[in-house]
C-alpha cells in the first residue's frame, strides 16, 4: 500500500510539471505573433518604394536601348568617315615632313660639297676635311632611311668618294712634301751600307714668304685625322722609321745619327764609325734612339691632334703618343733581344756593374715619356733589366748548354790521360765554415800517410775510390769542369739563379746521355778505340757525379742544402751507357774471331795441306786482331777492363776451337800434331796481345797471368796434351777423375778424343773403361 502511494504521488507531480511547461510554451507564441505583425506593418511601405523603383528602371533602360540604336545607326557612321580622314591627313603629313627632312639633307649635302671644294682650293684642309665629314653624315642619314630610296643617293655615294679620294690625294701630297725619305736603290735592305746612304729630311718649318703652297704640319696632320687616313701614314711612317733608323741604330754599334738644321728643312743623315766595338752598350742605344726622338718631337711630333672617337681626354693627342702605340712594342723588342739581352753578364761577378744598365734604361723610359711617346703606366724595358737576375740565369744556362753540346759533338779521339794521383783543372771551392758543418771536416781528421785507419791491421791505399789509370776525351774533362764551375756560380747566385743553373748542370748531364751516342753512333759501331774511349768518358762522368752534389751541398743556398742537390741518380745510367757500348764492340769483335775461325774447315783432316793452310790462316788472322785490339785499346781502357776484355776475347776463340777439335770423330796422327802445332802458336802468341801498357817490360806480368782472364786456358792446354799423349798418359792425367784433365774435360768428352785419336784395340777399350 505504501508503495502504490508513493507512484500516485510521483505521478501527480509529474503531470503539474508537465501543465507548467506547456503553459509557458503558450506564453511566448503569443508575444512572437506580436513582433511578427508589428515587422509585417513596418514592411510593407518598403515593399512598395521598391516596385517603384523597379518601374521606374524599367522605363530608363526601354530609353537607353533606344539611345544605344541611334548612337550605332547614325553616330559610329559619322566617327569612322572622320578616323579615315585623319589617319589619310596623317600619313601624307609624315610624308611630306619625309620630303622636306631629304630636300633638308640633300640641300645640306649639296652645301657642305660645295663648301669643301672652295676651302680645297685655297688650302684649307681641316676645313675641308670637316665639311666632308658632314656630306658622309648627311649621306648616312639618308641612306638609314627605310623605305625611301632614292636614285640619286648612289650618284651622291660616288660623289662622295671623288671628293674624300681628292682630298686624300692632295694630303698625300702634302705629307710627301713635308716627310721626304732618300732611301738607297735597294729597298728593303737593312745593312749597314743601305743605312749610310739613307737620309730622312722634314719640311716642317714653311718657308717666310706667304706665296708658299706648303700649308703648317697641323693642319695636313689633323685633315688626315679627320678623315682617318693618319694612323695608315704614321703606319707606313713608322715602319720606315724602324727599318731605316731605330734597328740599325740597334744593331750595328758603329752607326751614329747626324742631325742637320737649315732654314727650311731638318736633315737626318747617318755616318758609319771605324773601330768601332762589336756591341753597343745598352747605355749608348739608348741615348742614340733618344736622339732620334727628341729630333721628331721637336720638328714632327709635338703636334696635337683631335682624334674623334678615341676615348681620349678632351678627344686630343698629341702625334708622339700616335706614333709610340704603333711602334713601342716591336720597337721594345728589338731593344730587348738585341741590345739588353747582350748586356746581360756572364758571370755573377759582373751583376753589380748591370745596375748602371737598370738606371739607364730607366731614364730612357722617363725622357719618352716626358715626350708622350710612350705611356705612364709603360715600363716593359725597365722590367725586363731589373729581372736581371732570372735573364742572367737564363743566358748563363743558355751559354752553358751551348758549350756542353758543341764539346759534346767534338772529336771523342783527342784524349787526355787520367791518372788516381791526376790533378783536374777544377775550382778551389770555399771551406764551409767553421762551426756550421762539423761532420764536413771529420775526413781529414781521419788521414794519416795516404791511408785511412780502418781498425788494428785493415788499411785502405789512398787511391781506394780514385778512379783508375785511363785515357778520356779532352772534351769530355772540359765538360765536368764546366759543370763544377757552373755550380760554383750557383753557389754565389740568389736562390732562384742557384736553382736554375743546378738544373742547368743536370740537364748537361741528361743532354750528353742523349746526345753522345746518337751523335758518334757510327763511329762508336765501327771503331773499337772509340767505343773504349766513350766507355771511359761515362765511367769519368758516373765517378764525378756520386760526389758532386755532395761537394757543394754546404756551399749552396738553402734551396739545394736539404740534400736535394745530388746527382747519384744519374750514376746508373751512365755506367750501363758505357757498358752497353763497349760490350756491343766486344760482341762485334766475337762475331769477326768465330767468323775467321769459321773459315777453318772444322780443323780436319789436316793432313790435306790445303786445309792445314785454311786452318792456319784462320788462326794467324784471329791472333793479327786480338793484337790489333791490343794496340788499339793499349793505354786507353783501364788495365784491370783491358785484360778482362782480352781475356774474352782469346776465351772466345780457344774455346772455338777446342770445341772444334773435340767434336772430330777421326784424327790420325799426321793431324794429331798438325793441329798441336796450330795450338802451340795459339798459347805462344795469345799471350803477347796482352799490353795493356806502353812500357813492354810491365807487361810481361799480365802476360804471365793469362789463366786468370782467360777461363778456357788450361782446358786448351789439356787438350794439346792429348794431342800429343798416348793412351797410358791419357789415363793418368785422369786419374780416375780427379786429375788435371778430369777438371777441364767430361768423360764423354775424354771418350770422344780417344776414340778419334786412337784405333779400336784392346788397349783403347781397357783405357775407354777406366775413364768414366
Amino acid at each position: 500500500g505504501s508503495l502504490v502511494a508513493a507512484v500516485l504521488a510521483h505521478s501527480g507531480r509529474l503531470d503539474k510539471e508537465h501543465l507548467g511547461a506547456r503553459v509557458g510554451r503558450l506564453s511566448r507564441r503569443g508575444e512572437v505573433c506580436t513582433m511578427i505583425n508589428k515587422k509585417y506593418s513596418e514592411f510593407l511601405p518598403s515593399m512598395q518604394s521598391a516596385e517603384d523603383l523597379v518601374a521606374q528602371v524599367e522605363g530608363l533602360s526601354n530609353n537607353i536601348d533606344l539611345l544605344k540604336a541611334g548612337i550605332e545607326n547614325e553616330v559610329q557612321r559619322d566617327l569612322n568617315i572622320a578616323v579615315a580622314e585623319f589617319t589619310e591627313l596623317k600619313q601624307q603629313l609624315e610624308r611630306d615632313t619625309l620630303v622636306l627632312s631629304v630636300l633638308k639633307k640633300l640641300q645640306e649635302f649639296d652645301t657642305t660639297i660645295k663648301e669643301c671644294n672652295s676651302a680645297l682650293l685655297e688650302k684649307q684642309y681641316v676645313t675641308a676635311a670637316q665639311q666632308l665629314e658632314k656630306a658622309r653624315s648627311s649621306l648616312r642619314n639618308l641612306e638609314s632611311r627605310r623605305g625611301f630610296e632614292l636614285k640619286i643617293l648612289k650618284a651622291l655615294g660616288t660623289e662622295l668618294t671623288v671628293q674624300t679620294q681628292n682630298m686624300i690625294y692632295h694630303l698625300g701630297e702634302e705629307w710627301q712634301k713635308l716627310i721626304v725619305w732618300k732611301l738607297p736603290p735597294s729597298k728593303g735592305s737593312s745593312s749597314l751600307e743601305a743605312v749610310v746612304l739613307s737620309e730622312l729630311h722634314l719640311h716642317t718649318v714653311p718657308p717666310q714668304d706667304e706665296d708658299s703652297a706648303v700649308p703648317p704640319v697641323a693642319a695636313v696632320l689633323q685633315a688626315l685625322a679627320v678623315l682617318g687616313e693618319l694612323h695608315s701614314k704614321l703606319k707606313n711612317f713608322g715602319q720606315l722609321l724602324l727599318q731605316y733608323i731605330l734597328k740599325p741604330l740597334i744593331s750595328h754599334p758603329s752607326l751614329e745619327p747626324v742631325p742637320e738644321e737649315q732654314p727650311d728643312v731638318f736633315i737626318l743623315r747617318f755616318r758609319s764609325q771605324e773601330l768601332a766595338l762589336d756591341e753597343s752598350s745598352p747605355m749608348e742605344v739608348f741615348d742614340k734612339i733618344k736622339l732620334i726622338f727628341e729630333v721628331l718631337h721637336k720638328y714632327l711630333l709635338n703636334v696635337p691632334v683631335e682624334q674623334p672617337g678615341e676615348g681620349r681626354k678632351e678627344g686630343r693627342v698629341t702625334l708622339a703618343e700616335l706614333l709610340g702605340e704603333l711602334l713601342w712594342e716591336e720597337l721594345s723588342d728589338c731593344l730587348i733581344h738585341n741590345c739588353l739581352v747582350n748586356s746581360i753578364p756572364s758571370n755573377s761577378s759582373k751583376l753589380e756593374q748591370y745596375k748602371e744598365v737598370i738606371e739607364s734604361t730607366e731614364e730612357f723610359e722617363k725622357a719618352l715619356k716626358k715626350m708622350q711617346f710612350l705611356k705612364e703606366d709603360t715600363t716593359a724595358l725597365l722590367k725586363y733589366a731589373c729581372n736581371v737576375d732570372s735573364h742572367f740565369a737564363n743566358k748563363k744556362c743558355q751559354d752553358v748548354i751551348m758549350a756542353a753540346r758543341n764539346l759534346m759533338t767534338s772529336e771523342i779521339h783527342n784524349t787526355v790521360k787520367i791518372t788516381p794521383d791526376s790533378s783536374v783543372a777544377l775550382p778551389e771551392l770555399p771551406d764551409p765554415g767553421s762551426g756550421d758543418h762539423p761532420k764536413m771536416h771529420r775526413p781529414s781528421n781521419l788521414l794519416h800517410n795516404g791511408t785511412v785507419n780502418l781498425g788494428s791491421e785493415s788499411r785502405l791505399s789512398p787511391f781506394t775510390l780514385c778512379l783508375p789509370t785511363c785515357r778520356i776525351s779532352s772534351s769530355v774533362q772540359q765538360l765536368v769542369e764546366l759543370a763544377y764551375h757552373t755550380l760554383l756560380e750557383a753557389t754565389a747566385s740568389t736562390d732562384l739563379c742557384c736553382v736554375q743553373l743546378f738544373d742547368c748542370v743536370r740537364n748537361i748531364f741528361q743532354l750528353f746521355y742523349e746526345v753522345v751516342p746518337t751523335y758518334h753512333r757510327e763511329n762508336l759501331q765501327k771503331l773499337p778505340q772509340l767505343a773504349a774511349i766513350h766507355h771511359n768518358n761515362c765511367m769519368y762522368i758516373a765517378h764525378h757525379l756520386l760526389t758532386l752534389g755532395h761537394q757543394f751541398r754546404y756551399r749552396s743556398t738553402s734551396v739545394l742544402s736539404n740534400g736535394a742537390a745530388t746527382f747519384v741518380d744519374l750514376v746508373p745510367g751512365f755506367r750501363r751507357l758505357g757498358m752497353e757500348c763497349f760490350l756491343a764492340q766486344m760482341r762485334v769483335q766475337k762475331g769477326e774471331i768465330l767468323e775467321r775461325l769459321s773459315s777453318a774447315r772444322n780443323f780436319s783432316n789436316m793432313d790435306d795441306e790445303e786445309n792445314y793452310c785454311a786452318a792456319n790462316k784462320a788462326i794467324k788472322q784471329v791472333l793479327h786482331q786480338l793484337k790489333r785490339l791490343g794496340m788499339v785499346w793499349q793505354d786507353v781502357l783501364p788495365v784491370n777492363v783491358y785484360c778482362k776484355a782480352m781475356g774474352a776475347l782469346l776465351n772466345t776463340a780457344l774455346a772455338e776451337i777446342v770445341t772444334r777439335i773435340a767434336a772430330l770423330e777421326d784424327i790420325s796422327a799426321e793431324d794429331a800434331d798438325r793441329l798441336y802445332s796450330l795450338c802451340r802458336i795459339m798459347v805462344e802468341e795469345g799471350p803477347q796481345v796482352f799490353t795493356p801498357l806502353l812500357e813492354e817490360d810491365k807487361n810481361k806480368k799480365y802476360q804471365e797471368e793469362v789463366p786468370v782472364y782467360v777461363r778456357k786456358w788450361m782446358t786448351f792446354k789439356e787438350l794439346m796434351i792429348i794431342l800429343q799423349a798416348n793412351l797410358q798418359e791419357i789415363v793418368d792425367q785422369w786419374a780416375d777423375g780427379k786429375g788435371p784433365l778430369a777438371e777441364e774435360f767430361s768423360a764423354a768428352e775424354v771418350k770422344s778424343l780417344i776414340r778419334a785419336l786412337f784405333q779400336n784395340t784392346e788397349r783403347r777399350a781397357a783405357a775407354l773403361a777406366k775413364i768414366k
